[in-house]
């Protein structure tokens, strides 16, 4: 990594940061030695940046600096425009076009040769938008349900046919890749359950809403799928 570079990282992580950082830390981040985050901090001192160093407790910036324009390496740059692709792609109608509108903004930041010369070998990359429309139709009322911890209640085809109607508490969306699936707590079975967006035929708010807590929400869910996929891969052994 060029030093210009890891300078710029470092300030990033310093702006981010309300507290102090070890020179621990960032060395551990930026995969460098202590002592070169040492010299990289007497460099920014030495260019007016105002860091303030404090013994056993390390470094922050003094409150109402502001980092420099944007500046992204090959690879953040590549990646950033992949991500916005794949909202574009992906996601509902709104969503689509709050990343369009992300991506003018940090056009407007680039220097313009660079972003021309990343979207022209973009080609390698593709993200098709077929899955956008199945998206759309229920995306957004269920993210804002989410958002506002609204019980809803909807109309479900699964996929033997079978037609049912559940009162939910909408916990979060997953993409698996080829759907959306709505990740929520059911009434009817007490229990954590799946539903692809694309076999919701109808949605509605139910009435009333609903709290979260540590045996209760997404986080928790993922981290009982992640639990019993390392149960299963130990018996796999």
């Amino acid at each position: 990594m060029r030093k210009a570079e890891r300078l710029f990282q470092l300030l990033t992580l310093l702006h981010s940061h309300r507290g102090a950082l070890t020179g621990e830390y960032l060395a551990e981040r930026l995969g460098v030695s202590v002592r070169t985050i040492y010299r990289d901090m007497q460099a920014l001192s030495l260019s007016n940046v105002p860091i303030q160093a404090e013994a056993g407790v390390g470094y922050r910036l003094l409150p109402g600096y502001h980092l420099p324009p944007l500046m992204f390496s090959e690879e953040e740059l590549e990646a950033l425009l992949l991500g916005v692709r794949m909202v574009r792609g992906w996601s509902d109608d709104s969503l689509a076009q709050a990343a369009h509108q992300a991506l003018e903004k940090i056009q407007s930041a680039l220097p313009h040769a660079l972003f021309l010369r990343h979207e022209k070998n973009s080609g390698t990359m593709q993200v098709p938008d077929h899955h956008r429309q199945v998206a759309s139709q229920f995306s957004e009322p269920l993210r804002d349900a989410i958002k506002k911890q609204q019980v809803i209640v909807i109309e479900y085809c699964r996929e033997d046919g079978e037609h049912s109607r559940r009162t939910l508490w909408p916990l979060g969306l997953l993409y698996w890749g080829s759907a959306w699936t709505l990740v929520a707590w059911c009434l009817l079975r007490q229990d954590y359950r799946l539903f692809r967006l694309d076999r919701i035929q109808a949605l509605q708010e139910g009435e009333g809403r609903f709290s979260l807590s540590e045996k209760l929400s997404l986080q928790h869910y993922i981290h009982l799928q992640q639990a019993h996929i390392r149960s299963q891969q130990h018996k796999a052994q």
